[in-house]
């Protein structure tokens, strides 16, 4: 099969990867506070990540993405689980959850906001982004288990999220 034969979307549905990284140290989780100025989810809490560049595969986008919003140097990554997100119109968004262990203090405020480490027992209490309470379980879960998850969300008519489980 060749690169052309790959490429035919005919009817297929097209996703843009993303990457979604939590970092842990101890009991706590590095937490990026979303700056007011962002379009989507301003002064929410979310961990780090981003999109996927040309050429990448998806550990590499998280190191990368990692280094540039935290600055700090991750001792393991592991793959925790796949979200797809049905946008209701192609292409959609595939999200590669990863899961680390850090030691190091973060690089402080970026353009994207302020990284905070956050005690694991308290993440609820803060103002999140929309899908996180259904995701934090399934992230703690693949911490103690190291079972992965696989997720898909879509919005009813209401533009409200629908979490299933695959």
């Amino acid at each position: 099969m060749g690169r052309a034969d790959q490429g035919s979307f005919a009817g297929r549905w097209v996703v843009i990867p993303r990457v979604l990284c939590f970092l842990f140290r101890e009991d706590q989780v590095l937490l990026l506070h979303r700056s007011p100025e962002k379009k989507i989810f301003p002064e929410r809490y979310n961990g780090l990540g981003g999109h996927v560049e040309p050429g990448e595969d998806l550990r590499t986008a998280a190191r990368r993405e990692l280094a540039e919003e935290a600055g700090i140097p991750v001792e393991t990554l592991r793959l925790a689980g796949l979200i797809t997100v049905d946008t209701g119109a192609s292409p959609g968004v595939l999200i590669a959850v990863f899961v680390g262990e850090a030691s190091g203090e973060p690089a402080g405020s970026t353009p994207e906001g302020t990284l905070v480490w956050t005690p694991i027992a308290r993440v609820l209490e803060l103002p999140v982004v929309e899908d996180f309470p259904a995701l934090w379980p399934r992230v703690l879960r693949f911490r103690e288990t190291g079972e992965p998850f696989f997720l898909s969300y879509a919005y009813d008519a209401q533009d409200h999220l629908i979490v299933r489980e695959g």
